[in-house]
């Protein structure tokens, strides 16, 4: 039997039992302890006779009785500390008093009075170590054992392969402990998998009861979704909490954390490696240089900031018209720069709209930024499309405007976060975007101090509004996953690589250049939301798989919507120093040409006339194609004649967010 296994067989035993041990042991003690006295006065060992037995019964006598007195066995030995060697001090010493009077005062008949003061003295030591060395073997190993019992305990339900990797790996984590597995099969019932038995459904309220068990962890990836819903319903009633873990592939692959479900990483849908950054190529054109960011609240914007302030800016200009999102991403901010040794004082939020000429041309001159990063934009195509006026005001106009202020002002340099949707646009949100990046090449190219560069790039995973947070929701509602239809393809980035690409193209910028993303190929938006589906643990129902999860539904186009997105106009792009980035020939009209026409566009939109404000865009970008009737909110209702159904323009702008 190994030191471990009788340690552990101890340390099992009742408090009854452990005590008669001690209680066994000490009288061995006391014996010893003679024989060792009577050895160190004679100098020889002694026969074991009268002569010595009766001492040590007379030992055992008196000892026992004061050590029980004393409390000696209602101390625990593992936690054993000065307090119990004071006991046995003076359990000892009264002992002793006893034991010396016998023999060493009155003497007993060939017993060396010796004896009476040398044994309690080495009874001392035996009983004082013995204590300290079960406390040296048994604390470490209990407290194991603690750690141990103190674990969540989890049945695991299912005994298949997934159940079992699914053990493995809580047992290497050590997080929790299975106490059992429950299983449907009935040729599994009474067996055991690592020395865990595999129990009927039935059992599971005793097991419940028996061990404490506080969840029950799902691993049954070829069930229905109706078999573990039913069992869910079982386990809540028993106050358990259930969760359902992902498949054999991802656990045996190490994917699979055994505290928690798995979430769908940005990554894993990307389809292609992400774009490395280039750190001393963005920390030179930020470090020490103030900085505005327009939309620093948004999804981009935001990612523009956490990684401009670990650059080290002079300073750090955030301006969003939501007092929300300011105010988050200033609270991030401020804990990056406190967890990165930066000075708080550098950030400044500034509650502030693009289109507030006075207010924006109070922070241009207060803090004459070096470089502006303007992200401030609606981009959600069907909200655009029904709010055309604003949609053409804040993207279009407030371009202009915040570029104008840059140019007064000689800021270096100006980056315009632009989108694929800008290319042969069939969309207001993408026309307007087309706008902006042409009113700036046309003023890039007017001269001037300040450099105008766009970035373009395609939908981002994860920002708001896009269809990963979509998915997801719909995931967790039980589906449907929605998709507008099952020929659309999309270009995808991530937010931080999209926020490293504007960052690269303001360094490398020399004027009115566009930037593009080497994006890989076009990914269909329907194998999105069965990657994310599957990623997620579940399964995509459908005519081969009727039992599936989820469903994926086709709901239909919405207004402004073409099934394929591109990133370019031109043919031709160039290369630039960064080996994933290009630059884009995009025509565009001279400033003398598009000031007038710009004039016109502001004097329909001062006038709330969406149709105008359309009919202009699309007289500036030649390439703008709408694909859907006019939907505009006010227009349509101002205009009785268009025969304009208010309930289905409502449904279309709620069927789904789109990509």
């Amino acid at each position: 039997m190994s030191t471990a296994v009788l340690i552990d067989w101890v340390l099992g035993l009742s408090r009854r039992a452990k005590r008669l041990i001690a209680l066994s042991f000490d009288s061995f003690c006391c014996g010893l302890s003679v024989l060792l006295a009577f050895y160190l006065r004679l100098g020889v060992w002694p026969s074991i006779d009268a002569i010595v037995a009766v001492p040590a019964l007379v030992s055992i006598a008196i000892a026992l009785p004061i050590f029980v007195l004393f409390g000696l066995y209602r101390a625990i030995f593992r936690y054993i500390g000065w307090s119990a060697i004071l006991a046995i001090i003076r359990a000892i010493a009264l002992y002793s008093f006893a034991f010396v009077a016998i023999y060493t005062i009155f003497g007993v008949a060939n017993v060396p009075r010796t004896v009476g003061l040398i044994q309690p003295i080495i009874l001392f030591l035996l009983i004082a170590s013995s204590r300290m060395i079960v406390r040296l073997f048994l604390a470490e190993r209990y407290a194991d054992l603690w750690r141990k019992n103190s674990l969540p305990r989890v049945i695991i339900y299912g005994a298949g392969s997934s159940g079992r990797q699914l053990a493995s790996a809580i047992r290497a984590s050590n997080e929790m402990k299975v106490v059992g597995f429950v299983d449907d099969d009935a040729e599994l019932w009474q067996s055991t998998i690592d020395g865990v038995p595999v129990h009927k459904p039935s059992a599971v309220e005793s097991l419940v009861s028996r061990h404490t068990v506080s969840d029950v962890l799902l691993a049954m990836p070829s069930a229905s979704r109706a078999r573990r819903n039913e069992i869910v319903r079982q386990m809540r009633e028993l106050n358990l909490e259930v969760r359902t873990l992902p498949g054999l592939l991802d656990i045996a692959r190490g994917k699979v954390s055994v505290t928690d479900l798995r979430t769908v990483q940005i990554e894993d849908l990307l389809g292609r490696p992400p774009v490395k950054p280039d750190y001393d190529l963005v920390g030179d054109s930020v470090g020490g240089a103030t900085i505005l960011v327009t939309g620093a609240g948004g999804s981009i914007g935001g990612e523009l900031c956490r990684q401009i302030i670990l650059n080290h800016p002079g300073r750090l200009l955030l301006v969003d018209s939501s007092e929300f999102n300011l105010y988050s991403i200033h609270h991030e901010l401020m804990e990056i720069a406190t967890n990165n040794g930066i000075d708080g004082e550098v950030i400044v939020p500034l509650l502030a709209s693009v289109i507030d000429d006075r207010r924006m041309t109070e922070i241009f001159a207060a803090w004459r930024p070096s470089t502006v990063f303007h992200a401030a934009a609606f981009k959600h195509v069907p909200l655009v499309e029904h709010n055309i006026v604003e949609g053409v005001r804040n993207n279009a106009i407030g371009t202009y405007e915040t570029a104008r202020l840059a140019q007064r002002y000689s800021t270096s340099r100006f980056i315009l976060i632009s989108t694929d949707k800008a290319v042969r646009p069939t969309n207001i949100m993408g026309a307007s975007k087309r706008l902006a990046e042409m009113m700036l090449q046309a003023m890039n190219d007017a001269g001037g101090a300040t450099r105008f560069s766009m970035v373009r790039f395609g939908n981002v995973l994860g920002s708001s509004g896009s269809v990963v947070p979509l998915f997801r929701r719909q995931l967790a509602a039980g589906g449907p996953v929605t998709v507008t239809h099952p020929e659309m393809t999309r270009y995808f980035m991530t937010i931080p690589e999209a926020a490293q690409l504007v960052l690269h193209a303001g360094a490398m910028t020399s004027g009115g250049e566009v930037y593009v993303l080497d994006m890989g190929e076009p990914v269909l938006i329907i194998d999105l939301a069965r990657n994310i589906i599957e990623l997620s643990g579940l399964s995509v129902r459908d005519c081969e798989n009727p039992d599936g999860d989820i469903e994926i539904r086709v709901v239909g186009l919405r207004p402004g919507e073409k099934l394929y997105e591109e990133l370019l106009i031109g043919d031709n792009p160039e290369p630039t120093s960064h080996p994933r980035i290009c630059r884009a020939n995009e025509r565009f009209e001279p400033w003398p040409q598009l000031m007038p026409r710009l004039a016109e566009l502001q004097r329909a939109i001062a006038a709330g006339d969406a149709r105008e404000t359309q009919r202009i865009l699309g007289s500036i970008v030649t390439e703008y194609r709408p694909n859907s009737p006019m939907v505009d909110w006010i227009a349509c209702a101002s205009n009785t004649s268009t025969g304009f159904d208010h309930k289905a323009a409502i449904k279309l702008a709620a069927t789904s967010a789109g990509p």
